[in-house]
């Protein structure tokens, strides 16, 4: 059996603990170090999370990047942080794993790229559910064009009602940390769904909807926009830390319509659904539907998080053990998202006119 890829986590943030357990439940990876700049945290993360009791605790983010016996790391420290570590990682020669979003403008997440290219280390967002088998399903659906057709319409909604203490001290409120606010923490999602069913045509133009909502420090806490195709065709998304929890997507085609309520995080752990529509009409007076929009349901053995661990973790190792090139793919997915995120800031910033997007 070949050797799993030996992680570092860089940080002790809540995050990090799903996807810890996500690297248990991976059969090609494992744990090896914890680096924090309170030793103290590292201990505890590593003895609350389950993690071997050899498990190293590294007191500097630098020690865990010298350490030869880890392969890759995960960062799932603040947005401000990515650009100092990731390319520090990269440098090191260690794969990244990098939390999403993946920086605080393109600019930073260019010279994040740059260094994993020049250094041969594999790069990767934390944007976890096109992991999971199900968006593998509706892939096959919407790229098939007699099912589907041309792509029309698309919207997405992320959201959640955040708590008091959440909005007066989280890090995704704070500027210093994570300026982007719901944009970057939330939209980010919203827009990698849009780019994903425009198999990552970017749009030509962004237009910020009017009056999104900032706290007192200026972090967006609620924003939306609208993205444009010179095709006509079209698509919307809501972010927001301050409605229902909701994740919803749908994209419509000239012959079918996905449509699903959990695109985020499945309802359930073991199994995900959506509904496709294709050539749906009315019945005689208009008394239903036919045919009917049909329900799937992919079930999968592991988490969408440890579907992404196991997949990271096998380019790693095509590098590590058979001398392979990193996929590029990822990256160039991430810097879309990045460039699409930035235009509609952009947009924001301008008192919501349309903002051009150059790849």
């Amino acid at each position: 059996m070949e050797q799993p890829i030996r992680f570092g986590i860089m940080g002790c943030a809540a995050i990090a603990r799903k996807l810890s357990r996500a690297i248990k439940l991976s059969s090609n990876a494992t744990i090896v170090a914890v680096g924090s700049r309170s030793p103290d945290k590292a201990d505890g993360f590593i003895k609350d999370n389950g993690l071997p009791e050899n498990t190293k605790v590294h007191a500097s983010y630098e020690s865990l990047l010298d350490d030869p016996d880890v392969d890759a790391v995960y960062v799932p420290l603040p947005t401000s942080l990515h650009l100092q570590w990731a390319v520090a990682a990269a440098v090191k020669g260690k794969h990244i794993l990098l939390e999403k979003p993946a920086a605080l403008c393109v600019a930073d997440l260019d010279q994040i790229l740059d260094a994993c290219e020049a250094n041969n280390v594999q790069f990767m967002d934390g944007t976890v559910w096109m992991h999971h088998p199900r968006a593998a399903k509706m892939h096959d659906l919407i790229q098939d064009p007699h099912l589907f057709g041309q792509l029309k319409m698309v919207n997405s909604i992320a959201s959640f009602h955040a708590k008091p203490e959440f909005l007066h001290d989280n890090i995704r409120v704070r500027p210093n940390l994570d300026g982007l606010g719901a944009l970057g923490d939330l939209g980010w999602y919203c827009i990698r769904f849009i780019l994903w069913t425009a198999d990552y045509e970017l749009p030509r133009t962004a237009v910020a909807f009017p009056n999104p909502v900032k706290n007192e420090a200026g972090v967006l806490l609620s924003c939306g926009a609208s993205l444009h195709w010179e095709n006509g065709t079209v698509a919307t998304f809501h972010c927001s830390f301050l409605a229902h929890r909701t994740f919803q997507a749908t994209a419509v085609g000239s012959k079918g319509t996905l449509t699903l309520s959990d695109f985020v995080n499945p309802l359930e752990e073991k199994s995900a659904g959506f509904i496709f529509a294709s050539q749906s009409g009315f019945k005689e007076l208009i008394t239903g539907w036919k045919p009917l929009p049909s329900n799937h349901v992919i079930p999968t053995e592991i988490p969408q998080e440890a579907c992404m661990i196991s997949e990271f973790s096998r380019l790693v190792g095509d590098i590590r053990d058979g001398g392979a090139k990193p996929e590029k793919k990822w990256a160039s997915i991430s810097r879309k998202n990045q460039v699409v995120m930035d235009a509609v800031r952009d947009s924001i910033d301008k008192g919501f006119k349309p903002v051009q997007i150059v790849g």
